[in-house]
């Protein structure tokens, strides 16, 4: 009834959002923003939907976007003024902070609240425990990388060592992991989308478990920004956080073949078929926040997943590095 009651107040918004006359404006008058995205990745489909809906035109933003191909690498791009916004894991703000640097990342929206990841094994298992992986070996992430990570979290919360109980692969690049398996290397791996759907329409795997699903509410992707960009820039940040909400609220009123139609041009690679089977999984699992604000739970979650892993120097306050106020405001602006 609670899905529901949200499913019909999202409906509301959005057309309330048609009647009120939400307009792109005129090219000449929209403000150019750079978003540097940790990996162009369908997991993130509510960002491309806005893209695609021209929800950030509506907001007066020319956005453009680059790759950084890894959560260092777009946070780099934001601290040097490359970039004026980052969508990358929360662990980089933290990491930041707590090395003392002056004009600190500030999360000021959140995008998915799943971990993306899915766990392959070589044949269907519709009765898989946690408990089956003892002894096996697992094709896993770049060690210290949030996947990794996550894969370790909850493997310990399942009463297993990641260390003694099992082998896991860390040392392959993420490109490289699914034509390993397909090799015959370990017994199960971790993959992204689209690499377990391909897995399974190949014949070569099955997905027997969700990281998403069994890791809990975690703040997998979130947008950051510098402090100072905050304090120059509040109605741009403000329009962005708005644009982001109206992906989100459109994901939540739409099907899975819906949402697929409207970002496929942003993967032309992928044939609409297999889009939408990816973009149904993440849609089942609940993978996509309801509102871009982020709770001070989800902070007390991420830093206990670190703190396991051994890569929390200190804990970190969450008025530190995150803002709600435009997540806040975007609510209630997009409703207007």
């Amino acid at each position: 009834m609670k899905k529901l009651f949200t499913v019909l107040m999202a409906s509301c918004l959005l057309l309330g959002a048609v009647v009120t006359g939400c307009q792109k404006k005129d090219d000449t008058t929209l403000t150019p923003l750079t978003l540097n995205e940790v990996v162009h990745s369908i997991f993130y489909a509510p960002q491309y939907v806005a893209m695609e809906k021209g929800f950030f035109e509506e907001e007066g933003i020319d956005l453009k976007v680059d790759v950084g191909y890894g959560a260092d690498k777009s946070m780099t791009a934001v601290l040097s003024g490359n970039a004026d916004v980052a969508l990358c894991g929360t662990e980089a703000a933290i990491y930041v902070h707590n090395e003392g640097r002056e004009d600190v990342p500030i999360v000021f929206a959140q995008l998915t609240q799943r971990a993306g990841n899915f766990l392959v094994g070589r044949e269907a298992d519709p009765d898989f425990t946690w408990d089956k992986v003892r002894g096996t070996t697992i094709i896993g992430g770049r060690e210290g990388g949030m996947p990794e990570m996550i894969l370790e979290y909850i493997l310990h919360q399942n009463g297993l060592d990641p260390k003694t109980d099992l082998e896991i692969i860390t040392n392959l690049d993420l490109s490289a992991t699914a034509g390993a398996f397909t090799s015959g290397t370990g017994d199960y791996t971790t993959e992204f989308e689209p690499g377990a759907t391909t897995l399974e329409m190949a014949g070569s795997g099955h997905v027997v478990a969700s990281l998403g699903v069994d890791s809990g509410y975690v703040p997998y992707t979130v947008y950051m920004t510098t402090q100072s960009f905050l304090d120059k820039k509040p109605e741009l940040a403000q329009g962005f956080t708005n644009a982001i909400y109206k992906g989100l609220l459109w994901c939540q009123t739409h099907t899975a073949e819906e949402i697929a139609q409207a970002i496929q041009p942003q993967f032309k690679e992928t044939d609409l078929e297999t889009l939408t089977n990816i973009v149904a999984r993440y849609l089942e699992q609940d993978t996509w926040i309801t509102t871009p604000v982020f709770e001070k739970e989800s902070l007390d979650l991420i830093q206990d997943v670190l703190e396991y892993a051994g890569t929390l120097t200190n804990r970190v306050e969450y008025e530190a590095i995150i803002n709600r106020t435009f997540a806040e405001k975007s609510v209630s602006e997009v409703e207007k």
